[in-house]
């Protein structure tokens, strides 16, 4: 019986891991919906959290 070829993991780049957890935070929208959006989705988290 044949048995499954396995991959090894790929061990990630520890220098290229910095640049991409502060990218998290550079695409965030900034229009007026956006703002609207994240007021509501604050407010409906206050109603749920009382």
């Amino acid at each position: 019986m044949k048995r499954a070829k396995q991959t090894r993991i790929k061990p990630r780049n520890p220098v290229a891991t910095a640049p991409l957890l502060t990218k998290g935070g550079a695409h965030q929208l900034r229009g007026k919906k956006a703002k609207r959006a994240r007021q509501k989705a604050a407010f409906r988290k206050d109603l749920l959290a009382k």
